[in-house]
């Protein structure tokens, strides 16, 4: 990969990690279920503009269910109770691990043993998370919804492995056509009316600038790039730049909004995440690819330096 494109990789990563600072700004006027309508009826504009992906409706439903409406119904109702948004942005990578016991289970791809020791091992620095429930800002209420959310993504992952190769940017725009008006309607049985109207009121304006990153930046923008690494190169090479997500929430959260880590919750993001990568990455591949690098340096070296 060229270090041009390498560096989309870090950007999207760094626009999805500082989305979680953007969600909790919004979350400071916006209910959690208006937030999810309003992000996704912003992100669907471009719908007028790009073709429909050619997958039928029911499964499209079906992907916007888990992937948006639940997965972020959750992730913003967890954070608007009690999950702060950097170890919100760890917890929700549980994802790759709910995915690869759900593959198991319903698509029989068995997990290698690599990424069953890194499914033990996240799980271990989940297990440390949780114990810090009830300091610095985390409720078992938050926690537990965050893992809801995780789950619903992890859903929305193996029923995607249906769909096959479609333009990412398009699909991302059409399931976005989806959510709006089912959880505006549900947003204004649950908060009301007035809830909605406030929205307009005076004063709320980094909240909706915080709507628009999260709708225009976040999610168009960071899928769009994401789609392009994806049309270049194979999945493999571009998905462990997902991993610096966390890594862009944490610092983010610490830097905007002073998050405090005790020592046991730090401990438990940092397995968390070592197990995450374990289970990841093809740390053989590369190791194989990296000492392949080096032999062909070596051989040019002794070419131009006999």
């Amino acid at each position: 990969m060229s270090a041009r494109h390498a560096a989309l990789g870090v950007l999207v990563a760094a626009l999805w990690g500082f989305n979680f600072v953007a969600a909790r700004l919004a979350l400071a006027h916006i209910s959690p279920l208006l937030l999810v309508a309003l992000r996704f009826g912003i992100a669907s504009l471009p719908a007028m503009f790009l073709p429909r992906p050619r997958v039928s409706w029911s499964r499209m439903v079906a992907l916007a269910s888990t992937l948006f409406i639940g997965q972020f119904s959750f992730l913003f109702w967890g954070m608007h109770v009690g999950m702060p948004p950097g170890l919100a942005s760890v917890l929700t990578q549980f994802q790759a691990v709910l995915t690869m016991v759900l593959a198991g289970a319903f698509l029989r791809e068995m997990p290698a043993p690599r990424q069953i020791v890194g499914l033990l091992i996240a799980t271990a620095g989940l297990i440390l998370v949780a114990a810090t429930v009830g300091r610095a800002g985390v409720t078992l209420t938050g926690l537990l919804l965050t893992l809801l959310a995780a789950a619903s993504w992890a859903v929305g992952n193996v029923l995607l492995r249906a769909v096959g190769r479609t333009d990412m940017l398009s699909l991302i725009v059409w399931l976005s056509v989806i959510p709006p008006l089912p959880m505006l309607l549900l947003s204004l049985a649950v908060d009301g009316p007035p809830a909605i109207v406030s929205v307009m009121s005076s004063g709320m304006w980094i909240s909706l600038l915080a709507v628009l990153y999260i709708a225009v930046a976040a999610t168009l923008g960071g899928y769009a790039l994401w789609g392009h690494l994806l049309r270049l190169y194979p999945a493999g090479s571009v998905a462990p730049f997902a991993l610096l997500v966390p890594v862009f929430g944490l610092l983010s959260a610490r830097i905007t909004l002073g998050e405090q880590f005790s020592p046991m919750r730090l401990t438990g993001i940092a397995v968390l995440a070592l197990g995450l990568v374990i289970a990841s990455l093809p740390l053989a591949g590369w190791a194989s690819s990296l000492l392949g690098v080096a032999r062909r340096r070596d051989s040019k070296n002794a070419e131009l330096h006999p």
